[in-house]
């Protein structure tokens, strides 16, 4: 009771740091303004610190100061902040947690900012939308490809991936690259569904939520065949044990060269590009294909809290985010892959070393991150049901069968 008490106490501490700056002065046409404007990545920090010194220079009466959480604590503060009255006013959004907010009355509506949403991806847009209304801008987008390590596929003469790669050209591969005597891996194969499993659960011709969504498919043959896809990289022994990739991530062993691919998304090309041990040594293709070509997209958000003190100031300000400069800051600075409409071509100058067109040519195969009810609940409990099925202890079918039913009781709370 009393370590959760200290948490509690922690979180609304930082939360109330988080916000401490917020402007405390009214918003008049000549008064002084300070909004906050959170976020989870060190890496992408000093691009928004360029992106809010731009909007003061167009609006010198207000400040913005952008405040930086660890991934560990961004989400138990912004919940702890929008409960109690102290939330960030600019804050990232996933799409995963975005329907909560937006239920709870906690997301600034932002349908009358007068913005084009036509020029986002309508993948990140609908993601964003809420009873017919929009409560966040689309910062970004992401699809996903195959991170490899040419040195360690120089090394095994193993040719690199190419866009006729099939799931079994992927788990040759990684058979052949795996050389335990040194400590290397083919493949990461984490219980990761953005990057990993919903991808190949697509590819096989299943869904992991149904049209209507009110209820799962993680145990439709298709659906099993996608995760079998994981599962018998595992039990291959051509991936770190789920042991190992929880003391060190999958990211984590990627950049040490300990696992020659990772399949994830266009986010890590800016960490990777600032890596020196990676230097020349890295590249992406297309994931593999299955039954078809498939990959899950989506994006981050930037929205707003309701309960701002500044609701036009703040109005303004996303919208800043939203618009052109600011999606050509991030692509310039190779931060993140912008989502505003022809302003891509920045961010894939800024990383030539990476054939990252490989990311935008995937739109057109994309699939929308799945979203119904309380998403980020339902996602929660993947490890705790598929975790028998990676490691050996559990046919894959009864452990899909187990998920299914989980997040179907979830689902049927909404």
């Amino acid at each position: 009771m009393k370590s959760t008490w200290k948490a509690a106490v922690a979180m609304a501490t930082a939360a109330t740091l988080l916000t401490a700056c917020a402007g405390e002065t009214g918003s008049g046409p000549n008064e002084k303004v300070t909004l906050t404007y959170a976020n989870w990545s060190e890496d992408q920090t000093p691009a928004m610190e360029q992106i809010a010194a731009e909007f003061q220079k167009a609006n010198p009466n207000i400040t913005v100061k952008v405040q930086t959480l660890p991934w560990t604590e961004y989400w138990s503060t912004l919940q702890v902040g929008a409960a109690g009255g102290t939330a960030p006013d600019a804050f990232w959004m996933l799409a995963d947690h975005f329907r909560e907010y937006a239920k709870g009355g906690q997301l600034l509506d932002l349908s009358d900012t007068g913005l084009d949403m036509s020029v986002y991806p309508k993948a990140v847009t609908d993601a964003y939308t809420y009873e017919g209304k929009t409560f966040a801008l689309p910062k970004d987008f992401d699809t996903n490809g195959i991170w490899y390590n040419k040195a360690l596929f120089d090394a095994a003469k193993v040719p690199y991936p190419d866009d006729t790669w099939t799931w079994q050209d992927a788990q040759d591969a990684a058979e052949k690259l795996t050389d335990k005597a040194k400590g290397v891996w083919g493949i990461a194969a984490p219980i990761d569904p953005q990057g990993g499993y919903y991808n190949t659960i697509l590819q096989a011709g299943g869904q992991i939520i149904k049209a209507d969504g009110t209820a799962s498919d993680f145990a439709s043959p298709a659906s099993v065949a996608g995760l079998k896809f994981w599962t018998d990289l595992q039990a291959a022994g051509s991936s770190p044990t789920l042991k190992q990739l929880s003391d060190t991530e999958a990211v984590s062993m990627f950049e040490n060269q300990k696992v020659a691919m990772y399949f994830s998304g266009a986010y890590w090309a800016f960490r990777f590009h600032n890596s020196p041990a990676l230097k020349g040594k890295v590249d992406v293709a297309p994931l593999p294909q299955g039954v078809k070509r498939a990959t899950v997209t989506s994006g981050i958000g930037n929205a707003g809290y309701a309960g701002t003190k500044h609701p036009e100031e703040l109005k303004k300000f996303l919208a800043f985010l939203g618009g052109t400069k600011a999606a050509e800051i991030q692509a310039a600075t190779g931060t993140v892959l912008p989502a505003y409409q022809g302003t891509q071509q920045p961010w894939l100058d800024a990383m030539p070393e990476f054939k990252l067109q490989v990311f935008i040519d995937a739109i057109e195969y994309g699939v929308p991150l799945p979203i119904a009810g309380n998403t980020a609940e339902w996602q929660g409990l993947a490890a705790e049901h598929l975790a028998p099925a990676w490691d050996g202890k559990k046919p894959v079918q009864e452990a899909a069968q187990e998920y299914q039913a989980a997040v179907d009781k979830v689902l049927a709370k909404q």
